[in-house]
């Protein structure tokens, strides 16, 4: 396990729902030709698509930003592990529900994978629900390979890097974003996040969130079942290692981005997607500009834990 001990905590600006709206609604339509932003009560995250183990996203909103890109490269740093129960604790939320990007624990799966958290940690009286997903490289055929973490592991674990959003689980008002037909050269995550980055120059804002597209392809990679013994020292090499899919809709992605770094090293947005049909990963943009369809559902953060952040760093690797 890695030492959490030196978790920093930052206070993000949160602004009200329905200013929020206006914001996204006039700078997302730079970026897609149909925009409908709206303030809504949360869908039932425990239907399908999501089949979350929480009904809602709402209630002490927080996001986490756990390890970093400089634990997996230039080369991996294996000990690097974390526990999403712990995790709970270290954002001030135990119990919480958590969702979000992150590395699978390679120590219990024996492999490198890319992992999609969807936990309900575990309260007094109540076991952890671990609902997540995670997709590897499959050695039969080099194509993804999607799996239901339940299915195979019993833990909650994550290994070094994760970037995630932390909640009641709650129902209550949030953020919807319909978005149709892009037009700009931003994905949904990227233009959000620089639409914000523009309206409030001067403060951090962060979102969490989930959303499905529901029209469409969209570019993903899987990370290597081994981890690259050769040092990974440019944005070349990482993509060179790195195996890159076109993948179908509908995916169910989950999202993290703040739209200016308070000085905590963070990585500014990171999306993972799962899919009931066996693909999954880290998501880039979509493929099919003229005929995608985004829906989704988010909610500002109110601060942001910075938690064993790496001494050293650097920027490769973080698209």
């Amino acid at each position: 396990m890695a030492d959490i001990s030196e978790t920093e905590k930052v206070q993000l600006h949160a602004p009200d729902l329905t200013e929020l709206r206006g914001v996204l609604q006039a700078g997302l339509q730079d970026n897609f030709a149909e925009v409908q932003v709206s303030v809504v009560e949360c869908p039932d995250l425990t239907e399908e698509p999501f089949q979350f183990p929480v009904k809602g996203l709402c209630g002490h909103p927080r996001i986490t930003d756990v390890g970093g890109v400089p634990y997996l490269i230039p080369l991996v740093q294996k000990h690097k592990e974390y526990d999403m129960n712990i995790i709970s604790k270290e954002v001030e939320l135990p119990g919480a529900f958590i969702l979000g990007a992150a590395g699978a624990a390679s120590r219990i799966l024996g492999m490198n994978a890319e992992l999609m958290p969807v936990v309900l940690t575990e309260a007094e009286g109540r076991p952890a629900v671990n609902s997540s997903y995670f997709s590897s490289i499959n050695p039969a055929d080099g194509q993804c390979l999607l799996e239901k973490y339940s299915d195979r592991f019993s833990d909650c674990c994550f290994g070094l890097l994760g970037n995630l959003y932390a909640c009641d689980g709650k129902p209550g008002k949030v953020i919807e974003v319909r978005a149709k037909r892009r037009t700009g050269s931003h994905s949904l995550v990227t233009a959000m996040r620089t639409t914000l980055e523009g309206h409030y120059p001067d403060k951090s804002l962060a979102l969490g969130g989930t959303f499905i597209i529901q029209k469409g392809k969209a570019k993903i990679h899987i990370m290597p079942r081994e981890f690259s013994v050769c040092p990974l020292n440019t944005n070349d090499d990482v993509n060179s290692w790195l195996k890159h899919f076109e993948v179908s809709a509908p995916l169910v992605c989950q999202s993290v981005l703040v739209s200016r770094d308070p000085g905590l090293d963070l990585r500014v947005e990171h999306t993972h997607c799962f899919s009931h049909h066996g693909e999954g990963g880290h998501y880039y943009i979509d493929t099919t500009p003229d005929t995608v369809e985004y829906l989704g559902y988010f909610m500002p953060a109110e601060f942001v834990y910075r938690i064993d952040r790496p001494k050293e760093t650097h920027g490769v690797g973080r698209d």
